[in-house]
C-alpha cells in the first residue's frame, strides 16, 4: 500500500526536514559547532527520567537505601553506548531505523516492528498521562480521573507550538528539564543525605543482587533506563543538525552527536540518581521502607521536612516530567509511523491518536482499582517496554555493524562485542523480570 506525502508543514516537528533544522558551519570554531549540535540529545534524555522511571528509583531507594545506585549508573552508561550508536547510525546513513528497518526488511517483518513500536509508544505515552495526573492530583487535590482527563488537553500545547520550529521544542524541553534538575537540587538540601553513604552506593556490589528481591528491582531499573522509542528517534533528530555531506564533516558530526549524547543522559543520570538518594535518604534511613508508591512518597515528604515546600517540589518535578516526556513520545510517534509506513499526518492527529489509545487504560484502571491502580499501571508499562526493546535493538547493532551500510562508520570489533553483550544481557534481564511478574 502506497501513501502520497503532504507538505512538510502538515507535521510540524517532524525531523528530519523540520522548519528550523540547524545548519552547522564546518569552519565554525569547535566550540560553537559543539552548541550548534547540542539539543537531541536532550530530547532523547527525557526518556531517561520520565515517571516510569520514578517508581523503580523510588522503591530501590526505599527499601534498600543507596545500595541500588551503582545499578542507575551502569544503566545510564549501558543508554549512553545505544545511543551513540543511534546517533551514528542518522548521520552516517541520512535515515532513521525505522526507515532502514522498511528498507530492508520483508514487508512482513517491517510491519510487526511497527506494530511493536507502536505498541511501544502507548505504553510510554500510558506512563506520562499516569504521571501527569497523579502530579495534577497531588498538588491541585482533584480526583484521579479528572487529573487523566485534563491531560488529554495537552494536544492543544502541541497546536499552540506547532510551526515554531525544532531549535524553540529544544529550548522548552531545557526548561522543563532544568525544572526538574533544580527540583530535586533543593529537594536534597532540605533533605540533607549522608554522601559517604551515597559514593559508597556507586560502587558495583554483586552481593546486593544476591537475593531475588533486590535482583528484580535492578532489572526494573534497567527495563525503565533505555527506552525503545528513544532509539527510533534519535536516529532521526540527530538529522536536524544540517552537516556537509563529506567523510570529514559527518565525522564531526558523529563526535559531536556522541558529545551531545553523553552530555544530556548524564544529567539524566543525576535525576534518577537523585530521585534515589533523595528515597534513600527520606524514607529508608528513617524507618519507612514500605513507600514504594510515588503518591506516598509525596505525602511523607511533608512531615519529614517539616513543611510542605518539599512535597510541591517533588509534585511540580513530576508534572514537568511527564510534560516533557509528551513532546519527546509525539515526535517518536512521528518517526515510527513515517519511517515504517511512509505515511505523515499533522503531529497534533498523531498526539491526539496516541494520547487516545493511552487515556483507555488509565480510566479502566482507575476506575477498577481506585488510586491504587497507579503503582500497577506504571509497572505494567515498563513492562511492555521491555517486551519491545529487543526487536528494536537487533536492527540497531546489526545495521551499526553493516560495513556494506555504514562504510567507515561500522561499529569496531570491541564496540560490536560490547554492543551484542549489552543486548544479551539487556534481552535475559528482561525475560527474567517478565517470567517474575508473571509467576
Amino acid at each position: 500500500m502506497n501513501f502520497s506525502l503532504p507538505k512538510i508543514a502538515t507535521a510540524p516537528f517532524c525531523p528530519p526536514e523540520v522548519a528550523g533544522s540547524v545548519k552547522v558551519d564546518a569552519g565554525a570554531p569547535f566550540w560553537k559547532r559543539a552548541l550548534k549540535f547540542a539539543g537531541p540529545g536532550l530530547l532523547v534524555s527525557i526518556g531517561y527520567m520520565d515517571p516510569g522511571n520514578w517508581a523503580t528509583a523510588i522503591e530501590a531507594g526505599s527499601r534498600y537505601g543507596y545500595n541500588l545506585l551503582f545499578v542507575v549508573l551502569l544503566a545510564s552508561l549501558a543508554g549512553m553506548i545505544l545511543q551513540c550508536l543511534c546517533s551514528r547510525l542518522g548521520i552516517a546513513t541520512g535515515r532513521d531505523l525505522a526507515q532502514l528497518c522498511r528498507e530492508r526488511y520483508s514487508q512482513r517483518s517491517a510491519r510487526g516492528q511497527w506494530v511493536l513500536a507502536e505498541i511501544s509508544i502507548i505504553a510510554t505515552d500510558l506512563a506520562e498521562v499516569l504521571g501527569c495526573a497523579l502530579a495534577f492530583h497531588l498538588l491541585l487535590g482533584i480526583s484521579l480521573t479528572f487529573g487523566i482527563a485534563l491531560t488529554a488537553f495537552d494536544t492543544l500545547l502541541v497546536l499552540a507550538l506547532q510551526n515554531r520550529g525544532f531549535r524553540r521544542l529544544e529550548a522548552i524541553m531545557l526548561v522543563l528539564v532544568l525544572t526538574i534538575g533544580v527540583c530535586f537540587f533543593i529537594e536534597l538540601l532540605l533533605i540533607k543525605p549522608y554522601w559517604p553513604d551515597v559514593f559508597q552506593g556507586v560502587k558495583p556490589s554483586a552481593s546486593v543482587l544476591r537475593d531475588a528481591a533486590p535482583l528484580y528491582l535492578a532489572i526494573g531499573i534497567l527495563g525503565a533506563t533505555v527506552m525503545p522509542h528513544n532509539l527510533y528517534l534519535h536516529t532521526s533528530i540527530v538529522q536536524t543538525r544540517l552537516i556537509g555531506k563529506d567523510l570529514a564533516s559527518r565525522q564531526d558530526g558523529v563526535r559531536l552527536a556522541r558529545i551531545d549524547t553523553i552530555g544530556s543522559l548524564a544529567l539524566a543520570l543525576l535525576v534518577n540518581a537523585a530521585i534515589l538518594i533523595l528515597a534513600a535518604a527520606a524514607f529508608h534511613q528513617t524507618g519507612h521502607a514500605d513507600v514504594v508508591e510515588i503518591q506516598d512518597a509525596y505525602h511523607l515528604l511533608d512531615p519529614l521536612v517539616g513543611g510542605t515546600f518539599a512535597s510541591v517540589l517533588f509534585g511540580v518535578a513530576l508534572l514537568a516530567s511527564g510534560q516533557s516526556s509528551t513532546f519527546t513520545g509525539t515526535i517518536a510517534g512521528q518517526v515510527i509511523m513515517e519511517g515504517y509506513l511512509n505515511l505523515r499526518i499533522p503531529c497534533w492527529q498523531r498526539r491526539l491518536i496516541t494520547r487516545g489509545l493511552a487515556l483507555i487504560p488509565a480510566f479502566t484502571g482507575v476506575w477498577l482499582m481506585g488510586d491504587d491502580a497507579i503503582g500497577k499501571l506504571l509497572i505494567l508499562s515498563q513492562v511492555v517496554l521491555s517486551l519491545q526493546l529487543p526487536f528494536a535493538l537487533y536492527p540497531l547493532i546489526r545495521m551499526t555493524s553493516d560495513e556494506r551500510l555504514m562504510g567507515s562508520f561500522v561499529n569496531s570489533l570491541p564496540t560490536r562485542l560490547l554492543a551484542w553483550g549489552l543486548f544479551g544481557l539487556i534481552s535475559a534481564a528482561n525475560v527474567w523480570l517478565i517470567a517474575q511478574l508473571f509467576t
